[in-house]
This record gives C-alpha cells, sequence and structure tokens, in this order.
C-alpha cells in the first residue's frame, strides 16, 4: 500500500471476505508480522477473534480484518511506503490479491465445498477430492501450462502424477482443469494451503469408505519438533507407515530452521497404492522433493526383513489391531510375543535405530496399560532401556475418531553407553481446546509446552543434570520405579493431576464451570459413540453382515 493510494488508511473498501479463513501464519505473513506476534494477540486480548474450526486453527479473514483495522503500525514499525497512521488492517487487506485470499485458494475451497455435490453427480466423494487434489498438485507443480495441456486434450499430461481414476470422468477432470487453470496463486503458501484443504476433505472421505486416518497437523508437529530438536544432526530419517505423507512432511518443516532439511535422506512405506501417491504429491508440493516411496504392510511381521539400515529418525503413526495367529514371530521380538500390530511396531521400530537414533511412535492410550503379551513387551522395552518418554493427548484430535493415543519416544537400548536412568512422562490430556462439537485441536501454547518438556528433559539427561519437570504437566521417573508399577507406562499414573495439585484453591464458580466443561465432553463423548455405532453398522452392511 503507497501513501497515494486510492484507499486511505483504515479504509477497507473491496470484495468481502466472507467465508475466507485464513492461519495463524496467513494472518502473519498478510499483517506483516512475526508468527509469536499473532498469538500474543491472541493471548492479551479477549476481543481478538475466535478459531472456527480446523486444525491447526482457521479464523474467519472479515474478522481478523475488523480486529486489525483498530490496531495502528507504530511508526518504527511501518514500511517505507507505508504512511503514519497505517493499520495492520490496511497492511492485511494490501496484503490479499484483489481484496481477497488468492485466487486459487478461493477456487480450490469453492469446487471442494458448495459446487463439489453438482459437479461431481455419481462420482463417489472420495474419488471427486482425489481427481481434485491431483489437478492441484498439477497446477501447484507445473503452473497454469500442466493444466492447460490437461484441458487441450494433451494425452501425456499429467501421468507423472498417476493415471486419471477410471471411476471420474474425464470431462468432469477437464472440467475442474479448466476451473483451476484460470485462476492465480498469490504465493507458495497460498499453493500449499490450497492443497492442504483438499487433502484433509478427501482423507476425511477416505477414511469414511475404510481408507486410514491422517495424522492431525497438531500431533505430527509434537513428534516432529521433539525429534528435530534432539537429533538435529539426522540424516536417515524414515516412515514405515507413511499414510500420506504428513509426518515426513512436517519433519522437513520442523528442521527447516536449523538449515537441516536439504541434508535429509528420505524414505517411507505405504501398503495402498492411493495413499502412497498423494504422499508423494505431498512431499513435491511443500518441500519440491521427488521422493519414489515403498510398498509396506499394515505390520511389518507379515514381511520382517523388508527394510534394513540404522536410521537416525524413525516416526510413525501405525495402524492399531490384532495380530493374524499365523505370523511366525520375527527375528526383532526379542522382548515378547507381540498379540497386537502396536507392540509389533514399537518392536520394529526399535530394531532399525542407530546406536544414537530415536524413534517417535503414535500408539492408543491402552498400550500403556494393557496386561498379558502387552505387559511382557513393555517390560523388555522399559527395562533395556528403550523407552525415552510417554508424552498422553487429550481425546478428539482425530477427525472420525474419539480414541485416545499417546506419544511413545524411542531409543536404540544401550545408546549413551547405559540404559536409561529413567522415563519421562507427559500428561497432556487437559490440554487443548473444542473446535466443533466433536472435535479438539492443540494450541501453539500447548504444542510448544509437550515438546518443550521432552526437550528440556533430553538436555538434562545428556548433561548428567536432574530434571524437576512441570506441575501437573511432568515428571521423569526411575526406571526401577515403573518396573514397581508393573511397566505401566500411563502419564496419568506417575503425573499429579492440576486438579490434586490445586483443590484448596478451587471454589464454586471454578467447580461448576469445570463440570459444565465435563457434561459437554461427556455429550461430545455419547455423540461419538453413536456416530462410531453407525459407522460399524454400515461398514458391516457392505459386507452382508
Amino acid at each position: 500500500m503507497t501513501g497515494n493510494s486510492a484507499s486511505a488508511p483504515g479504509r477497507h473498501d473491496g470484495p468481502p471476505l466472507a467465508g475466507t479463513l485464513v492461519s495463524r501464519p496467513d494472518i502473519a505473513r498478510l499483517a506483516g508480522v512475526k508468527r509469536p506476534a499473532v498469538t500474543n494477540w491472541e493471548r492479551r486480548y479477549p476481543d481478538y477473534p475466535a478459531p472456527v474450526g480446523g486444525d491447526p486453527a482457521l479464523f474467519r479473514a472479515d474478522e481478523v480484518l475488523a480486529w486489525l483495522a483498530h490496531r495502528t503500525i507504530p511508526a518504527n514499525a511501518l514500511l517505507p511506503d507505508e504512511p503514519v497512521g497505517t493499520t495492520y488492517g490496511d497492511r492485511f487487506r494490501a496484503g490479499l490479491p484483489g481484496g481477497v485470499a488468492g485466487g486459487l485458494l478461493r477456487a480450490v475451497e469453492r469446487l471442494a465445498g458448495p459446487e463439489a455435490d453438482r459437479l461431481r453427480g455419481p462420482t463417489p466423494l472420495d474419488r471427486y477430492l482425489f481427481c481434485l487434489l491431483r489437478l492441484v498438485t498439477i497446477r501447484v507443480l507445473e503452473g497454469t501450462d500442466g493444466l492447460s495441456r490437461l484441458v487441450h486434450g494433451d494425452a501425456g499430461a499429467g501421468q507423472e502424477y498417476g493415471a486419471l481414476a477410471k471411476d471420474v470422468p474425464r470431462s468432469l477432470a477437464s472440467e475442474l482443469a479448466h476451473a483451476l487453470a484460470g485462476v492465480p496463486a498469490a504465493s507458495d503458501d497460498e499453493a500449499q494451503a490450497a492443497f492442504d484443504h483438499v487433502l484433509a476433505l478427501w482423507s476425511a472421505a477416505y477414511a469414511r469408505e475404510g481408507g486410514a486416518f491422517l495424522t492431525p497437523p497438531s500431533v505430527s508437529r509434537i513428534m516432529t519438533g521433539a525429534l528435530a530438536a534432539v537429533c538435529p544432526g539426522a540424516v536417515s530419517v524414515h516412515d514405515p507407515y507413511a499414510r500420506t505423507g504428513e509426518l515426513l512432511v512436517a519433519y522437513l518443516d520442523a528442521v527447516a530452521p536449523h538449515g537441516g532439511a536439504e541434508t535429509v535422506c528420505f524414505g517411507g512405506q505405504v501398503p495402498e497404492d492411493t495413499q502412497r501417491q498423494v504422499a508423494e504429491w505431498n512431499l513435491r508440493v511443500h518441500h519440491r522433493r521427488k521422493v519414489r516411496l515403498g510398498t509396506g504392510t499394515v505390520t511389518p511381521a507379515l514381511d520382517p526383513h523388508g527394510l534394513r539400515g540404522a536410521l537416525d529418525v524413525l516416526l510413525t503413526n501405525p495402524p492399531f489391531g490384532r495380530i493374524p495367529e499365523y505370523v511366525a514371530p520375527p527375528p526383532y521380538w526379542k522382548y515378547g510375543t507381540a498379540r497386537r500390530t502396536e507392540f509389533d511396531w514399537l518392536q520394529y521400530a526399535v530394531s532399525l535405530l542407530a546406536p544414537d537414533g530415536r524413534a517417535a511412535v503414535l500408539m492408543p492410550a491402552g498400550a500403556s496399560s494393557n496386561t498379558g503379551a502387552a505387559e511382557t513387551v513393555r517390560a523388555g522395552l522399559v527395562e533395556a532401556g528403550a523407552v525415552e518418554c510417554v508424552i498422553a493427548l487429550p481425546a478428539g484430535l482425530f477427525a472420525l475418531t474419539a480414541v485416545k493415543t499417546q506419544i511413545w519416544f524411542l531409543r536404540a537400548p544401550g545408546s549413551g553407553g547405559s540404559p536409561a536412568p529413567d522415563v519421562l512422562f507427559v500428561a497432556g490430556e487437559h490440554l487443548g481446546h473444542q473446535v466443533t462439537r466433536t472435535q479438539w485441536a492443540l494450541s501453539e501454547d500447548d504444542i510448544a509446552a509437550l515438546v518443550g518438556q521432552y526437550v528440556s528433559w533430553h538436555r538434562a539427561s545428556v548433561a548428567g543434570q536432574g530434571f524437576e519437570g512441570a506441575q501437573g504437566l511432568s515428571r521423569a521417573v526411575p526406571v526401577r520405579a515403573v518396573v514397581e508399577q508393573g511397566n505401566s507406562l500411563d502419564p496419568q499414573r506417575y503425573v499429579p493431576s492440576f486438579g490434586a495439585a490445586s483443590a484448596v484453591r478451587t471454589g464454586p464458580d471454578e467447580i461448576r464451570e469445570r463440570l459444565a466443561r465435563l457434561s459437554d465432553e461427556i455429550t461430545a463423548l455419547r455423540t461419538q459413540a453413536a456416530e462410531a455405532d453407525a459407522e460399524v453398522a454400515r461398514q458391516l452392511r457392505r459386507y452382508g453382515l
């Protein structure tokens, strides 16, 4: 915006922004501030707009603009072409092409939302969104020329990104390509946001048809942020169950500020062709990485010799469930017989680590306290010093399931010269905020707190120092004490809750508020249970049961 612009400071003429959503990074970029400034605005000002959903959180652009319009930019922070009196709202609007979020993102929101049912006709929603995601990938990587070749019938156009799905009419693909070919993308950030918007919708639709669940972005950021901090020199990184590549993308995001993204040697496996394609697109769109992912299995015991090598970093969100009885014990089952896939994945992950390697594995909360064969495997891992940390996460982070999860951080037994003297437990179940009737999300502060506990403990351990932990959040427990507790790895058993520490200071108003929140949570869980029962019934009907 210039001093002789037709719009004076504080004026907000232009196309309406209703329906346009922006993330915290979008707000920071458009307002010309650093991301911590946006977080600070949220924390300090009660009238700052509330998020309307999403993970990471999304905000209505018109509400953000209205709020920023009353924030005058200090004189020492003005850009050379900004007159005195310019507001952050002026800068925010000036950063939006044509007065609205870039054309590509708006077109994608329209094609994936209000117009989807009209356009797709009898085409299943997941296949329609998959086609749209493929076209957005071409648009981002090849520009309008790549889509134009599709529109004009070039037989070879887009083949690098996989063939067009057989159940999507070519006329539909051409119509979508034409709609995307003529719209601009304001920046790489906007192009990636357009891809992520369709990816999230496709993943939800695909999961409803029996596909795998996408790892929530906040969970991905905890896993990758922690590993990037404690393994700064990592070269070999692998996700043996890469789903749509979200953890690999998040890891590159996490190491980029440290200058390590270019040195990372990437690998991954995905058992299903469709997801493998999407994972490869995801890496190319976000980091221009052309990675060919391998074919994996739902549990590594089915192919115990499929992967070799010592990894610096392993991160994965594996499937949970029972292992078929006919599976022979693989050689890496050194800690006990696994009856469920999660304990197969844990032992497999440990077996692949280099001497100083680390792994982050997403686990169901029940894995930390199940008895029988599960307890035997836990005991072996704990006593060998393979378990470093368990972070408990709040329920409701996944879009289509209310399952409670934990992140287990593992190391190669014997790394550092001796077994770890203690295990860090982080109880994060009470963190997060409700974004929809059934879904929760973690804030920037929540993510930073969880990552910070593991990183601080790790640094203290390396320095030979003790770790005090944070009241109501974390505690380092000696391995012998964990063994005495039957090798339970449930953080709630070891970390005193905020309630226990603050009961004396809790008054009637606080108790009523807490009970109201609990009532809302119970209602949400009942709704989720009913939805899950309906989904199970629908799946059984598909198979004539």
